[in-house]
């Protein structure tokens, strides 16, 4: 898994961020969503390494990343700082600009990166989301059914950290048998690993802060990026369930 990649942990302003590195060519910065790591792309991470330098990392308080303290404000952990901290580690790993393929929570992290450091980003790739702006403002009852966790993780604190806390696998196992009815797709050891990445105390409570984040920072800075119904658009592919899928859209994309 990940042959030929070099792990990193790489310090940044305020805090760490961890992942693997591989391939030569055009850099590619890999983002995951929740509630996995960014072992997420290991069936393409490697495809795409022929073509290009790929670069996965953890997002700020998931897997191996850092968990700065937060704020009232939740600042430390809105995506506008989450994809600050990933172009920092991009150019400490020598790429002013390069290309960013999101999912789920690493997608909304990725449009954000676009929409402040335009300069940085060569192509977008979102997959699996609409906007966190749009997702809260046009809410209805079969949003907060299906997405209930969205709520649930914004809570105050300590009451998601509270209840999760004793069993994070329910969350993950919840989360990934709703992502895809396919057999086989997140086998019991990766399930494994992402329960066991998602257990720390501070990681929950990052996960939370995220969160709590996306209510508000996040929802306050989209909307402020609206123009004639907004600006960002996305795809729906599962790297994990089909990444002969997702390699087929994604490689005339990038090229």
């Amino acid at each position: 898994m990940f042959d030929g990649f070099e792990v990193f942990d790489i310090p940044t302003t305020d805090s760490t961020v961890h992942g693997r590195r591989g391939g030569n060519g055009p850099p590619v910065l890999l983002l995951h969503g929740m509630p996995e790591t960014h072992l997420m792309w290991h069936r393409v991470a490697p495809r795409l390494a022929e073509r290009f330098t790929v670069v996965a990392t953890d997002l700020r308080g998931f897997g191996d990343s850092g968990t700065p303290p937060s704020t009232p404000d939740h600042a430390p952990y809105s995506m506008r700082r989450v994809a600050e901290e990933q172009v920092e580690v991009m150019r400490l790993l020598g790429y002013d600009s390069f290309a960013v393929v999101g999912h789920d929570r690493g997608g909304r992290c990725a449009y954000r990166m676009a929409l402040d450091r335009p300069e940085t980003v060569t192509r977008l790739a979102v997959l699996d989301i609409v906007p966190t702006g749009d997702a809260f403002g046009r809410a209805d009852m079969a949003f907060c059914l299906g997405f209930w966790l969205w709520s649930f993780l914004a809570a105050p604190e300590p009451v998601p950290e509270r209840l999760l806390g004793p069993a994070p696998e329910v969350i993950v196992d919840h989360m990934l048998d709703g992502l895809s009815e396919v057999p086989d797709s997140f086998p019991a050891p990766i399930r494994a690993e992402y329960v066991a990445k998602l257990s720390p105390p501070e990681t929950i409570h990052a996960i939370c802060e995220q969160y709590r984040a996306a209510a508000t920072l996040d929802y306050q800075q989209d909307e402020a990026d609206q123009v004639d119904g907004g600006p960002i658009a996305g795809g729906h592919f599962l790297p994990e369930e089909a990444p002969d899928e997702t390699l087929r859209h994604l490689l005339p994309f990038l090229a």
